[in-house]
């Protein structure tokens, strides 16, 4: 309990701390690089989030897409849209150069990131 009012007392009123209990947070953006960003181009970037990359501490390791939208709030279409929203929840680094590198035509971005006070 005395963590807990210590934690409490040491985050008052700071605007940085993330949710509890998620990890890390990321806001990523995934672009088309040409035409739309078609269903193929979107499921090769989302499949390669949720998959793990790397073993003994190297690597990305698989997350969790917490949503997936567009920078207006309107659903996302694959005929129309060029850029994509994402909520990533992950529990270690995360980095997008092995994204960038495995899905064709796109490019992942991280807008925002949130990771817990404790967070080393």
């Amino acid at each position: 309990m005395a963590d807990l009012i210590s934690s409490i007392g040491q985050n008052y009123k700071k605007h940085v701390i993330s949710q509890s209990g998620v990890g890390r947070e990321f806001i990523l953006s995934i672009t088309a690089g040409s035409g739309t960003l078609t269903d193929a181009k979107m499921e090769a970037c989302l499949a390669y989030l949720t998959t793990n990359h790397g073993s003994s501490g190297t690597g990305d390791v698989a997350g969790t897409i917490g949503g997936v939208g567009t920078v207006d709030g309107t659903a996302f279409d694959p005929a129309a849209d060029t850029v994509a929203v994402v909520r990533y929840q992950t529990s270690a680094d995360f980095t997008v150069t092995g994204v960038n590198a495995a899905a064709t035509d796109t490019t992942v971005a991280i807008l925002a990131e949130f990771k817990p006070a404790d967070y080393v």
